[in-house]
């Protein structure tokens, strides 16, 4: 048990009356047709998002997606309670800063996401010391006690997976919502594919913002680049690099890929996590989601149908079109080499793999 003393938090908590704090202001009731003066109405369910797990990432996300007037009330979840509620303080002492949201937290996952519209779900990264299969089920643990409480009180909500493995945590929050694939998403290869277009603008002199690339497949070592969607302005950059770079070779894409792909790697060994441009990434999903964008990200989706040769239940990312109920659709035409096509089979049977030994 903790020994930390719990502060008061609101003047309620300090014995003020709560229902005497909005007496400053009169209501002005709205007026009937007969002219009798007739109380305001409440306003319509405001917009809900539940962060499930306060680390590093998970505050990264709240925090971008606070700032960014995503929603209206943020739920944060942990199993460390001091540690969440110490969380939820400092964001609330900014509120002077910060567009008007509701926050709240603690550890009871059902109470606390009752009623959210988009679930996002943080677990514990990879430790070096776990394999990856231990990890795996480690994780696949922690979803048996989140998932089914997420789903319970929010039966409507989309789920959006962050953690890694991702591609097989977000197959295993599919089986254990019950909830129709088109409403579990997995983070994927969405920050990977940002990688990917920061590295080529610095190196066209254009913004990134202006650089349309995608990463696909399983997120990890084995992401792809599908360098024939590579464009600027309309322009085909890959034929351009090919064309003014005679040692822009096979060789020389594969080394930009293992760079996009080790990206994260580089960062957690100089400060020890990642956590700004994955939120930032979840963030932007979580605007194309809520917003009805209709936007299109590469995420890791119920690739069944999608992979060429390949007919297993696995979550892979592709482009998939984002908007209020989910994957709206998923890029159906991609343009791969035959060796590109033998690595995502080759991604898919392994993760289907995963997914048999964890029995769901």
């Amino acid at each position: 048990m903790s020994l930390m003393r719990k502060e008061a938090s609101s003047l309620s908590e300090l014995g003020f009356d709560v229902d005497k704090g909005a007496g400053l202001f009169r209501q002005v009731p709205s007026s009937g047709h007969d002219g009798e003066m007739t109380p305001l109405q409440p306003c319509e369910r405001l917009t809900k998002v539940s962060v499930i797990g306060a680390g590093n990432v998970g505050m990264a996300i709240a925090q971008t997606i606070l700032t960014q007037g995503l929603a209206d009330e943020i739920a944060l979840v942990d199993a460390e309670a001091d540690r969440v509620r110490g969380e939820m303080l400092d964001l609330q002492h900014a509120a002077a800063f910060l567009p008007r949201v509701r926050i709240v937290a603690g550890t009871d996952v059902l109470a606390l996401t009752r009623g959210s519209d988009l679930a996002i779900i943080t677990v514990p990264r990879e430790t070096a010391a776990a394999s990856r299969m231990d990890q795996l089920r480690r994780n696949v643990a922690l979803l048996r006690e989140v998932v089914p409480a997420v789903a319970e009180g929010s039966p409507e909500s989309l789920l959006l997976v962050v953690s890694n493995p991702v591609d097989v945590l977000a197959y295993a929050a599919w089986k254990l919502s019950g909830f129709p694939s088109s409403r579990v998403i997995g983070s994927g290869t969405d920050l990977d594919s940002a990688r990917l277009r920061c590295l080529l603008a610095e190196h066209l002199g254009v913004g990134a913002q202006d650089v349309q690339a995608y990463m696909v497949g399983e997120h990890g070592d084995g992401a792809l680049a599908l360098w024939s969607s590579v464009r600027v302005g309309g322009m085909p950059v890959l034929s351009y690099l090919q064309k003014t770079h005679s040692s822009f070779d096979a060789e020389a894409l594969e080394g930009i890929r293992r760079a996009v792909v080790g990206g994260a790697r580089e960062v957690i060994g100089l400060k020890g996590y990642t956590s700004w441009a994955i939120g930032y990434s979840v963030a932007s999903l979580a605007r194309s989601l809520l917003r009805d964008q209709r936007r299109v990200h590469p995420v890791s989706v119920l690739a069944k149908g999608f992979v060429p040769g390949d007919a297993h239940e696995v979550f892979l990312s592709l482009p998939a079109r984002l908007g209020r109920r989910g994957v709206l659709g998923v890029a159906a035409e991609l343009e791969l080499t035959g060796d590109e096509e033998t690595t995502l089979r080759r991604s898919a049977e392994t993760l289907w793999g995963y997914c048999q030994a964890l029995g769901l």
